[in-house]
């Protein structure tokens, strides 16, 4: 801590391998370590630590388990991007398939596309070999229950049965934990996704982006996880960006690729990314009521 009592950290303006990551995939990030320190692709290593947690159903907020759309639909986006060779990869929409970071890799590797969306996304995804599946888990459908017994009179007991927290104890067998987690995210839908970074010991960079996006959304809804230069961006000779949060805000001021051209221009990231809020602040004439 300096005089101001301010916890600070010096470190070295660039330490390689270096594999980073929002919060939520912080405990999958030795997954990738292990493939950069043995060489491996920077995509390879990106890819394998965010599908560790799509792989986990207690996860809500990418892959299987992922909080669903207003119908009760997971619907999973994801997009990536290899540095060296400046190719990318998206999926948008998808319902069915677990694993969509590596889809998207897929897509990159096995199309001359760059995005696939929807059902024509999911079909590709089964010709390709991937597993169907439901991705909606016991946990998640409860909590969209909750949602719509919140949101609906329909959708909850009538006025001669108990009232909400007896609805909410039967709902969720008494577990008191379980009912404040939902009792959040219905006050605050998510918008929990997993960007992830990797630089190796050459300078080569990748990135990923995954999500099952907004909770509660409208079916069909895209924020900016998939869009290249919105929620993942890289330019190997500059650096790389990705996002999690209010999509459609990095949309309006395509995030990531405004990060790596103030990079370019000699911003440090703290500075870059700061520049991106900035630009979201003017959008709404600095209104910290709306902001």
């Amino acid at each position: 801590r300096d005089v101001t009592g301010v916890q600070t950290c010096a470190l070295p303006i660039c330490t390689k391998p270096l594999i980073i990551s929002s919060a939520n995939g912080l405990h999958a990030l030795d997954k990738g370590m292990a493939i950069l320190k043995s060489g491996g692709d920077t995509l390879d290593a990106v890819i394998a630590a965010v599908t560790v947690v799509e792989d986990d159903p207690n996860d809500t907020s990418v892959g299987y388990g992922g909080l669903p759309n207003e119908d009760g639909v997971v619907e999973l986006d994801a997009s990536c991007m290899h540095g060296p060779t400046m190719r990318a990869g998206s999926v948008a929409s998808v319902r069915n398939i677990k694993n969509v970071a590596r889809l998207a890799k897929t897509v990159m590797e096995n199309t001359n596309h760059v995005m696939i969306v929807g059902d024509g996304a999911r079909r590709y995804a089964v010709d390709e070999g991937f597993e169907e599946m439901n991705l909606l888990t016991d946990k998640s459908r409860k909590i969209w229950l909750a949602w719509k017994a919140s949101s609906s009179m329909n959708w909850r007991p009538g006025i001669d049965s108990p009232e909400w927290k007896e609805h909410m104890t039967k709902l969720f067998d008494g577990d008191e934990k379980e009912i404040a987690f939902a009792e959040h995210v219905i006050a605050h839908p998510p918008t929990g996704t997993i960007p992830c970074m990797a630089v190796n010991e050459k300078g080569d960079i990748s990135a990923t982006t995954t999500t099952s996006g907004l909770a509660w959304k409208i079916p069909g809804r895209v924020g900016d996880a998939p869009i290249i230069g919105a929620g993942c961006c890289v330019d190997n000779e500059v650096g790389a960006a990705g996002s999690t949060g209010k999509g459609e805000e990095n949309i309006k001021i395509s995030g990531g690729h405004t990060i790596i051209e103030q990079m370019r221009q000699g911003k440090s990231p703290k500075d870059a990314c700061l520049e991106a809020l900035a630009r979201i602040a003017h959008n709404y004439k600095n209104d910290k009521k709306k902001l």
